[in-house]
């Protein structure tokens, strides 16, 4: 099933539960695709890469945000933002630990052949395509730049 009948599934559920936090965050997600798909130049529907990436996006925009709430004590903010993050991340794949992000980051540089930090843009490239969704890129950056260095 595509993301957007996911999504419609849901949201007619937290209508049904009342649940209104929930409710938010579903319908932004709703947002993101259809403006994605009335983007010029789009035709049909999109690839489960697009769908991954629109919702690391989300996330990542919700982390940002509740950092930034946290530094400046906004507890009301924060709970929103950690509430519809929680709501984008059951759609996204489950995330690597930092033992199984290490392991495959020591995979691709073994398979790509990279002997020092001035390999990173060559192992970053590979590492993003295949760790999206799976892994934040700074945590894959971070874990690159560690392995190559060490």
């Amino acid at each position: 099933m595509a993301l957007k009948q996911k999504i419609d599934a849901e949201i007619k559920s937290a209508m049904i539960a009342k649940d209104k936090a929930r409710l938010t965050a579903l319908r932004a997600i709703k947002s993101l695709i259809l403006l994605e798909e009335t983007k010029e130049g789009f035709s049909g529907e999109l690839s489960s890469e697009e769908e991954l990436k629109l919702l690391t996006k989300a996330a990542k925009q919700r982390k940002d945000s509740a950092d930034i709430y946290e530094k400046q004590g906004r507890k009301d903010l924060l709970d929103v933002e950690l509430s519809e993050l929680a709501v984008i991340q059951e759609f996204l794949p489950k995330a690597f630990s930092a033992e199984e992000l290490e392991a495959a980051v020591k995979e691709i540089i073994s398979r790509c052949g990279a002997a020092g930090p001035k390999d990173m843009g060559k192992v970053m490239g590979i590492a993003s395509k295949e760790l999206a969704g799976k892994a934040d890129g700074k945590a894959i950056a971070d874990q690159v730049k560690h392995l190559l260095a060490g």
